[in-house]
């Protein structure tokens, strides 16, 4: 049922948004050099590797595969409507895509990158790579680029344990009003908290 209604959605979304996927593409096209999409190797269900779908927010001289709060100075490489898409999260909008192709839903943990070795252990432990990832997910909506990454599995974890169609409407309502004002999000490096244990 979960999977139908995610397909379901993803192809209203798709119609509904085309005009906005064609505004973002033409603004992202002619404000900056590169490509209207970007796409980056996540770890998917059972740890399958895929492409994740996002439109560009930053300059082609990013440094490729690296978490953005892990940047000393991300605002160097941020576009001009990249800061405004990732702020907003209507830079994520492209993911309805993967979900069509059956690699993400609409909620589940965020796919990490390929090389979060440390991530993707601590997800194995706790058996959250064995679900697919999510656009938005329990973990996203409690903290996301504040959590440290024990604390982001704990999220997870619980995730995982209750899951319900219940739970996630609300994960999906809770997500609408944190990318409305624009809670959570960490451009660049903080301190990490090394007491935070499992």
């Amino acid at each position: 049922m979960k999977r139908f209604l995610e397909l379901v959605f993803a192809f209203i979304f798709i119609v509904v948004c085309m005009p906005v996927f064609l505004t973002i593409g033409t603004i992202i096209k002619v404000t900056s050099r590169g490509p209207v999409f970007f796409r980056q190797r996540r770890i998917g269900k059972d740890k399958k590797e895929f492409y994740i779908y996002k439109f560009r927010t930053m300059y082609l001289e990013t440094p490729k595969n690296m978490p953005t709060n892990l940047l000393e100075n991300p605002e160097k490489y941020i576009t001009p409507v990249g800061k405004f898409l990732r702020k907003t999260s209507l830079d994520e909008i492209p993911q309805l895509i993967n979900i069509l192709k059956g690699e993400m839903g609409f909620v589940g943990p965020r796919p990490a990158l390929y090389n979060q070795y440390d991530l993707i252990a601590l997800r194995d432990e706790y058996q959250v790579n064995r679900i697919r990832p999510g656009v938005t997910g329990w973990a996203q909506v409690n903290g996301r680029d504040e959590l440290e990454i024990p604390e982001k599995v704990k999220f997870d974890s619980y995730y995982v344990s209750n899951q319900s169609l219940w739970f996630d409407i609300k994960i999906v309502f809770i997500t609408f009003y944190k990318a409305l004002l624009g809670y959570d999000i960490i451009e660049g490096k903080k301190e990490t908290n090394t007491s935070i244990k499992m």
